[in-house]
């Protein structure tokens, strides 16, 4: 490129903006120095590091990957400087022939699912009250299994079959497991229900630090892995459930330490050490964003379900960021991700206490949940309320009136709803209060924090509990509370009627597809407001919402449907899942709406487990995907197979679920988030034949022909979705989803151009440099204190949908030559690129980069004046091409070095 095009360029580029809020990154952060080295052929860990040690690269050993599907190993560089040596390293290994792949190290966070009730070690479970509860819900002969979530799903018809999951091994990808449980089976090892796994990292941990891996994954410190191994597999309890295939034998493969996150090389050694033990299906709920399946940990799970292993993957709990936000290893090709719906009952397990009414001595019992503070030791006490109006959400949204009584004798109660619980309460300890009561607005009880000075406990209570004492406060009845000190107080389970979002789509679940257009989720099971086990450490039970708690529900179901049928081949399984699956009603959280959900959020639908268990029709395929406009397929093709014994028809039809725009309609440029803009608009479908008879034992094949739906505004990255509605003669009724884009990925903007900029390290409000800023930076190590106190030139991309490619280049500015430190990349002089580029497979959002003048090849860059012109690959985009980039640049700076 000419200088003066060069330029030109340049000046058009610098475009003024304000960034007055840092956006949080949500790509998994790397550990810097750390890497995954996969390795061609034969090559040995000895044989590499030896190699390395010859050329002058020292490392301590992370994670051994030499296994059978994956050969290598992670490492950290001792010896280098983070600002000259490290990356200069790296690219030195990249290069060897032995090495085939080298990632950096992305660490995960622990999931951040929803705790909503933790029990606590001092009272126990009320006996009499659980078997009063039990005798109430169960049959005359006591053993039918009622568990909401397995009466969703269809697993309490295997399960009255005697269908238990037997002779199946799981293994639990996690936080560990407390295998002390007496639900969990007492004991680790052979003989036990945990029966195999390890400890892949230790206590201390944190992802960033090397692993310390032990024989033993015992977890008592977080509690997630012990949740989500109860659903698969629990035994009876007091609590009156067990798992859905209580009868497996479980494997459990901690992969984080007391807090901290879990590094992408620990997962890939948990998966792989996973697959050699013997495991039958590997089921993990953790992931980040991401969107493409070529990230490395996505590539692992992929080769493991290629290998026979079905893997079912959280599809995420970041549902407010809307459409394309799929989540790592979830959406590999072929690893089943797995959305979340609500549970039609919510748990609650409530504290026992009991109140008394005027002067009377009689005590009448009621339950509540202690929430956070919670000093409310033994006590007695009146109650007080501001308003006697139950159906008002407002209550205490605005300070009490100066009539108000001093409060701080009193319990005083408030509804829930329109302010935040701090807002309520602030308002009550402003006339005194010290102990508040919430009552709820819908079904059920949650536990409520409302840590404001002043206030000693906080509780909750049902909306009927609540409306009861109000309405004899208005009467004028005293009501006075008789709390006893819940670390003692005996704990009883209920489960109210979710009549507001229960079997819809939790508002959380994170939807697809992938940037590559594949079907994500696949399917989705009841992970909202799930009872199960917890660390005995930390109370023995929880109820826990995520698809944390969808994903190992929808492990267990395939382990049954595994024992029906007799194979554990990933594809029919995922096949049968879908394609039985009961498709719903979208549910904004408040209201149910009278189109379907579409397919980018539940997939195929809430899981029915005896249908797939026992059906004579297995499809080709879980879905149909007719990509966007650009790569338009207008026709696809499945076939239909009758395993039965006789001939069967099927008739062939079409429903459309709602069609979802990506990006909002304000032209912003980023994907709506939840709820979306959602039309009624369907595609039209047409079949080869709208009927067909297959034989026994034979198999049909159906074309399908697609027209998108009309009147859609393509530039907003329109999704289409819906379902194709199979009614078979023998009276069973099957769907298959399909899924396309009206509209170019291609043409769509990826890169934020207008939050894309330069500015100092130092400022907390990232303000975007102004141009010409001179930036005077060490040359060489430094402590880490005199690196604090630098202020460097701070790289901010910004994406507004993920990219395969972002680079980073660096060009020259204010002199007439390049000399001899120059290349052409992409038609443009530069003198290298910013250390850590080019970024491959970046999800969506913002990303940081603090430059300390260390260039992609190990070398700094000379004194003087300089632009970084950021280049962000377009979706389907042709990388050798460079219209295929958006393009910004910064405004010019200096660079000068101590």
């Amino acid at each position: 490129m000419a200088r003066l095009a060069l330029l030109s360029l340049l000046s058009l580029l610098f475009i003024p903006h304000t960034f007055a809020q840092r956006p949080t990154p949500q790509v998994a952060p790397t550990v810097p120095g750390a890497y995954i080295a996969e390795f061609r052929n034969a090559e040995t860990r000895e044989s590499f590091y030896g190699k390395l040690g010859q050329n002058g690269h020292a490392v301590s050993h992370r994670m051994d990957l030499s296994y059978s599907l994956f050969k290598g190993v992670s490492f950290q560089l001792e010896n280098v400087s983070t600002t000259v040596d490290t990356i200069a390293a790296a690219r030195m290994i990249e290069a060897m022939p032995e090495v085939q792949h080298l990632w950096p190290v992305r660490i995960f966070r622990v999931p951040d699912d929803e705790v909503v009730w933790t029990g606590n070690d001092g009272g126990g479970v009320d006996a009499p009250s659980v078997a009063a509860l039990r005798r109430r819900q169960l049959p005359a002969n006591g053993t039918a299994d009622i568990f909401s979530p397995h009466v969703m799903t269809q697993v309490d018809h295997l399960r009255a079959e005697g269908i238990t999951g037997a002779g199946v091994r799981v293994a639990v990808i996690d936080t560990g497991v407390d295998y002390n449980h007496p639900a969990l089976g007492g004991c680790f090892g052979p003989g036990c229900l945990v029966s195999f796994g390890t400890d892949l990292v230790g206590d201390n941990y944190s992802g960033s630090n090397i692993p310390v891996p032990d024989p033993d994954p015992h977890d008592n410190c977080e509690g997630h892995g012990t949740h989500v191994s109860g659903i698969i597999a629990a035994q009876a309890n007091p609590f009156g459930f067990t798992g859905a295939a209580p009868d497996v034998t479980l494997g459990s493969y901690r992969v984080f330490g007391c807090g901290g996150s879990a590094g992408n090389d620990v997962l890939i050694a948990a998966y792989n050490q996973a697959y050699e033990d013997g495991a039958d299906i590997i089921t993990a709920s953790i992931g980040g964003a991401s969107g493409w399946s070529e990230e490395p940990w996505a590539v692992a799970v992929q080769r493991i379900v290629e290998a026979g292993v079905p893997c079912t993957v959280s599809a995420g709990n970041d549902g407010t960021f809307g459409q394309f936000y799929a989540s790592t290893s979830a959406n590999g090709k072929r690893v089943t991700a797995v959305a979340s719906v609500d549970n039609i009952l919510s748990p609650s397990v409530l504290v026992n206490a009991t109140y008394s009414t005027g002067n009377s001595s009689s005590e009448i019992p009621f339950g509540w949940t202690p929430g956070t503070p919670a000093d409310w030791g033994n006590m007695s006490m009146p109650l007080w309320t501001g308003q006697y109006n139950t159906t008002n959400p407002a209550d205490a949204c605005t300070p009490y009136p100066d009539s108000t009584p001093d409060l701080s004798d009193f319990i005083v109660l408030i509804r829930r709803g329109t302010c935040t619980f701090v807002e309520k309460v602030t308002n009550a300890v402003a006339k005194g209060a010290r102990y508040v009561i919430i009552y709820n607005n819908a079904g059920g009880v949650s536990a409520v924090t409302a840590d404001v000075e002043g206030v000693i406990g906080i509780g909750s209570v049902s909306a009927e509990q609540g409306a009861e004492w109000v309405n004899l406060l208005a009467a004028g009845t005293e009501v006075t509370l008789n709390i006893i000190d819940p670390e003692v107080a005996t704990r009883y389970p209920v489960f109210s009627p979710n009549n507001v979002t229960g079997g819809f789509l939790s508002t959380y679940t994170s939807w697809g597809p992938t940037y590559e257009l594949d079907v994500k989720p696949q399917y989705s099971a009841p992970g909202g407001n799930i009872l199960s086990t917890y660390p005995l450490a930390l109370g023995g039970y929880a109820v826990l919402s995520g698809t944390s708690m969808a994903c190992p529900l929808a492990a267990a179901t395939i382990a049954l449907i595994s024992q029906v049928r007799g194979t554990l081949d990933p594809a029919i399984i995922e096949n049968l899942l879908s394609a039985n699956a009961n498709p719903n009603l979208f549910n904004d959280g408040a209201d149910t709406y009278e189109y379907l959900a579409p397919v980018s959020q539940q997939g195929g639908g809430l899981v029915q487990a005896y249908n797939a268990a026992y059906s004579a029709t297995l499809l080709s395929v879980s879905s149909l995907a007719f990509n966007d406009s650009d790569h338009f397929v207008p026709t696809l093709n499945f076939s239909i197979e009758n395993t039965g014994t006789a001939d069967i028809t099927y008739n062939l039809s079409s429903i459309g679920a709602a069609t979802a725009y990506t990006l909002g309609a304000n032209g912003t440029g980023y994907p709506e988030e939840f709820p979306n803009d959602l039309i009624a608009s369907y595609a039209k479908l047409t079949f080869s034949e709208e009927s067909v008879i297959v034989p026994a034992g034979r198999s049909g094949t159906i074309e399908v022909a697609v027209t998108p739906p009309s009147g859609l505004n393509a530039k907003r990255l329109p999704v289409y979705s819906g379902y194709i509605a199979l009614n078979a003669s023998n009276g069973e009724s099957l769907s298959l989803p399909y899924q396309g884009v009206y509209g170019s990925m291609h043409d769509t903007p990826v890169l934020d151009r207008s939050l894309t900029f330069l500015t100092k390290s130092t400022d907390a409000e990232y303000n975007p440099v102004a141009p010409n800023t001179t930036f005077t930076i060490p040359r060489g190590n430094i402590s880490a204190a005199a690196a604090n106190a630098t202020v460097y030139p701070e790289l901010v991309v910004s994406l507004f949908l993920g990219s395969a490619i972002v680079r980073a280049d660096i060009i020259r500015v204010g002199r007439t030559g390049y000399g001899s430190n120059v290349t052409e990349v992409l038609g443009v002089k530069t003198v290298g690129s910013i250390m850590d580029f080019p970024l491959l497979y970046s999800p969506r959002g913002a990303q940081f980069f603090r430059w300390n003048g260390m260039m992609d090849d190990g070398t700094l860059a000379p004194a003087g004046s300089y632009a970084v012109l950021v280049r962000a690959l377009r979706i389907f985009g042709d990388a050798a091409v460079p219209s295929e980039y958006d393009a910004m640049a910064t405004v010019p700076f200096n660079i000068r070095y101590k």
